[in-house]
């Protein structure tokens, strides 16, 4: 049995708004970058867009993730902990252990892929809320991180760094790579079942498991994603520091979360734009390295962080609102 995921005339509606809001995200982006070039005579430079550049990859994994986690309606909080997790299970690996830096990536993903499916079993299993089973894996993962590093950075040196620094045609085969993925990730939500699936259920739940759709593995599958997608995001992240610090990626769930609100994807599910969401990613790196190099310090930058979450937030509820 099939399902269809909108009637043809909402869809059409929804295609409509996701144009609008990257025009609107395009008209952002210019104005970050015209307040931030005023400001400073450094930020229209090649050194400022190879920085974003270098910066957006794992921001950019890591929302992909989170793009389907909330258009199934749910939410992930514990990305930033697992990226942490990630980071430190490589670092480990290598430097302690002596595994190859391919294995040691892929070892890191799959634990971080497997606390996702637990996150997922638990959330469908117990009928517990995303918000709080993530929220006791945020703390759990964070503390397997400072027990597996024993509360120590691990320096990690040019075995992983190369990668980092290897570039296609100038540009860094990191970006690339998460562009790549940004594609993949665009036609799985528009053009699978799976996607589609994705969509009805962040739409009507009930309405999809009436129809004889497993909700329940649906869901399982999409934090396992999220998880293994913030695993590769530590692996990004970890080769651009050239270290495992046991505190990487606190607060980063804000972030990614703020990054693919902004890019249109609804807080309420059944509406997501992966796209956007790169879109959204560009512009939290623009803001980060402008408030940067105008010389913002930290709790300058998360407050304007957390203003931008709100901000989004609010256009979302208001932009649900007229729609429904």
């Amino acid at each position: 049995m099939t399902v269809n995921t909108l009637p043809a005339p909402r869809a059409a509606s929804l295609r409509q708004t996701l144009s609008h809001d990257r025009f609107r995200m395009l008209v952002v982006i210019a104005l970050l970058i015209a307040i931030f070039s005023t400001a400073t005579h450094g930020f229209l430079s090649v050194r400022t867009f190879q920085a974003i550049a270098g910066q957006m990859p794992a921001l950019t994994v890591a929302a992909v993730g989170m793009t389907f986690v909330l258009l199934l309606g749910q939410i992930d909080l514990s990305v930033g902990s697992l990226l942490g997790l990630g980071g430190a299970l490589v670092g480990v690996a290598i430097t302690q252990w002596h595994w190859p830096v391919a294995l040691a990536a892929v070892f890191a993903i799959a634990v971080t892929g497997l606390c996702g499916l637990l996150s997922g079993w638990l959330m469908v299993q117990w009928r517990l809320p995303s918000f709080i089973v993530t929220l006791g894996m945020l703390e759990a993962a964070r503390g397997a991180t400072y027990l597996v590093t024993h509360s120590q950075t691990q320096y990690i040196g040019g075995t992983l760094e190369a990668f980092a620094e290897a570039h296609i045609a100038g540009v860094p085969l990191v970006f690339v790579l998460a562009l790549a993925l940004v594609a993949a990730a665009s036609l799985v939500m528009r053009r699978t079942v799976f996607g589609r699936y994705l969509t009805a259920t962040g739409t009507n739940e009930e309405a999809v498991r009436l129809a004889g759709i497993n909700t329940r593995q649906l869901k399982c599958l999409t934090f396992m994603g999220a998880g293994a997608l913030a695993g590769l995001a530590a692996v990004l992240h970890t080769s651009r520091l050239g270290a495992a610090d046991p505190n990487a990626g606190t607060g980063f769930e804000l972030q990614t979360i703020a990054a693919v609100v902004i890019g249109g994807t609804s807080l309420m599910g059944g509406r997501a734009s992966v796209t956007g969401t790169l879109f959204g990613v560009l512009i939290i790196s623009l803001l980060d390295t402008g408030l940067a190099q105008v010389g913002a310090q930290e709790p300058a930058k998360r407050l304007v962080t957390g203003i931008v979450i709100v901000a989004a937030v609010i256009f979302d509820n208001y932009r649900h609102r007229r729609s429904s």
